[in-house]
Order: structure tokens, then sequence, then C-alpha cells
């Protein structure tokens, strides 16, 4: 299924509904730092793999979407 992501940085929540997903993070956007802790996070969140979360557009975005298979 396929997420619309909203980042939030210097912030830790994850919020889903519908298929959109509201995100805060830690890390700085550096080297794909924070790419890497919102699919750490998502795929926690659905009890999934992280191989099963896909960054599909926004890797230098704020706004992302994301697959997650199940």
């Amino acid at each position: 299924m396929l997420y619309n992501v909203s980042v939030h940085f210097h912030r830790d929540f994850i919020e889903v509904k519908d298929n959109h997903i509201e995100i805060g993070i830690m890390s700085k956007p550096q080297k794909g730092e924070a790419n890497e802790e919102i699919i750490k996070k998502i795929a926690k969140y659905f009890h999934v793999s992280r191989s099963n979360v896909r960054l599909v557009s926004g890797q230098k975005s704020r706004i992302k979407v994301v697959q997650v298979t199940r």
C-alpha cells in the first residue's frame, strides 16, 4: 500500500490516518540518516521487516511517498 508521508524534524512521533502518515524524527537530514529513521519507524509501526518498506519518491523532500508490503 502507498502512503503519503509528512516529515517533521526534532520531534518523535508517528500518526497514521487512512493513507497519510505524519512522522517526527530526531535524525538530521544528512547522508540518508533521516530516510533510514523513517523506514525503521514505519516498519516498526506496521510490524514488518525494514525490507518491506520502500521509499518511492521524495528522497530529499519533507513530503514523501512510501510503499509498505506485507
